[in-house]
């Protein structure tokens, strides 16, 4: 049974209880429950990429792209402080509005139109990334304790199913208390292999437009945060200073995401452990002890990772206008997704690295034209309250949904360049790399802008007539 009303403040208290089930779904959090700082900001976004998936993509940017670790470490530079910067602005308007990312974005979708960029996020956060993180913890788990890689997915994926659906409180714990122990193993990780770098080695040759490619894939990953921003800042009093909370989550996803894929570009530069197990090729290259250390960190990173995803898909499901009658509403969305994102998971333990390499692209082709539509919705109404829209299922922008989709259409046929897809202008001129993402972003920021003012036009006329 679904509501025909979706409540504007959550119902219940909540306060401070770690275990104990969050009650409601995607309202606003009222004033009387806000509480914390912005320096918890950093480790809500420090913890879950101090993984193996973080890693990765430097190992991604030598092993696949073929750069050497200069040019390599300039790419993952750049894409990462692109999807930095972006969350920081994101996260910043949390504590004035309350609300999640997702409904947030009503403003510039509309109430009915907010069905595509929450759909997508739905599916890519709550399944499709929980499926990424849970397939490294379950090397990782079957590589320290050698059950099969099945078995092990199957209690990563419970754990983390068990800490989203008691929600933000205990979300939030498990990222403060997994920080300190993922800082030190993960620093520990960096200085013996940034030790071994050798300069002069690069995996292959670099193929045209490698840079580019790699760029665009550490924006997919730093960028597929972005729909959560104001998730985890919602809960911060109204009166937070919004640059100093923006600043740390910002400053929370960089500085993790930045060292650890730097430090998989070095360490695809050494002689790496050949392996069925990716994990395993890692830790191959350490010393025992901090080996099964770091195959433990990189379990306990993939949890703090897919507890994001999988709370966050389950609201941005919530936020297309789905309310069911049940006090627990995101909690049960959220054992749902995770479920899902079991099964998909699974399917995808073989050949996981290229599969990944794909879906990076993919996450960065549909997130720029949304935040394309979303900032510059955000300009153009910077001086119009937009509290009253956010749960007013009457309120219609259909400028949002068609410049998000025009920019997707247009930047993938155009630009894309992956391996189960390569775009016009790539195969014509293979050095141009992959910037389907930028071009995203600006044609939906620009088609936006013109049916926005179109529109106001519109009804100024019918006003007047």
């Amino acid at each position: 049974m679904v509501d025909q009303v979706e409540p504007s403040t959550r119902p219940g208290a909540y306060g401070e209880r770690v275990v104990a089930v969050e009650p409601g779904g995607v309202e606003r959090i009222p004033e009387i429950e806000r509480r914390g700082s912005p320096v918890e900001l950093f480790w809500t976004w420090a913890s879950p990429n101090l993984e193996f998936a973080t890693v990765f993509i430097g190992v991604l940017a030598v092993r696949a792209f073929g750069l050497d670790f200069v040019s390599a470490s300039l790419a993952l530079l750049i894409g990462t402080a692109l999807g930095s910067v972006a969350q920081g602005v994101l996260s910043a308007r949390g504590p004035g509005h309350g609300v999640p990312q997702m409904v947030l974005g009503r403003a510039a979708f509309g109430f009915w139109g907010n069905i595509l960029p929450a759909g997508l996020m739905s599916v890519t956060a709550g399944i499709g990334w929980f499926a990424v993180n849970s397939v490294s913890g379950a090397f990782a788990l079957s590589a320290l304790t050698h059950l099969s890689t099945l078995s092990s997915l199957v209690l990563v994926v419970a754990l983390q199913i068990v800490i989203a659906f008691f929600g933000y409180n205990l979300v939030q714990a498990f990222q403060r208390y997994a920080f300190p122990f993922l800082a030190v193993i993960f620093v520990s990780i960096s200085m013996v292999i940034l030790a071994r770098l050798d300069l002069g080695t690069s995996a292959s040759t670099a193929a045209p437009g490698s840079f580019g490619l790699t760029v665009a894939a550490a924006f997919g990953y730093v960028g597929g945060w972005n729909p959560y921003a104001s998730d985890y800042a919602r809960y911060l009093p109204k009166a937070t200073n919004r640059l100093v909370a923006g600043l740390w989550s910002g400053l929370g996803l960089f500085v993790s995401c930045a060292i650890l894929e730097i430090v998989g570009a070095a360490s695809a530069t050494v002689g790496m452990v050949g392996s069925d197990n990716p994990t395993e090729t890692f830790t191959g290259q350490l010393p025992a002890l901090l080996g099964d250390l770091t195959l433990v960190a990189i379990v306990v990173g993939g949890v703090a990772a897919n507890v994001l995803n999988v709370y966050s898909g389950a609201l941005s499901f919530l936020a297309m206008g789905v309310t069911p009658s049940v006090r627990f509403r995101r909690a049960v969305i959220a054992l749902i997704l995770g479920s899902i994102g079991l099964l998909v998971a699974w399917s995808g333990l073989d050949d996981a690295g290229q599969k990944y390499e794909n879906y990076l692209l993919v996450m960065a082709y549909w997130i720029a034209p949304w935040l394309g539509v979303f900032f510059t919705d955000q300009y153009l109404r910077r001086r119009t309250r937009i509290d009253d829209l956010l749960y007013d299922r009457r309120h219609r922008n259909w400028a949002g949904p068609v410049a998000m989709a025009v920019g997707i259409v247009v930047s993938v046929a155009l630009f894309g360049n992956q391996t189960d897809y390569v775009g016009i202008v790539p195969t014509l001129v293979p050095g141009v790399g992959d910037v389907t993402f930028l071009v995203g972003f600006a044609v939906a920021a620009v088609v936006y802008t013109a049916l926005f003012k179109l529109a106001r036009l519109g009804s100024v006329v019918r006003s007047r007539g």
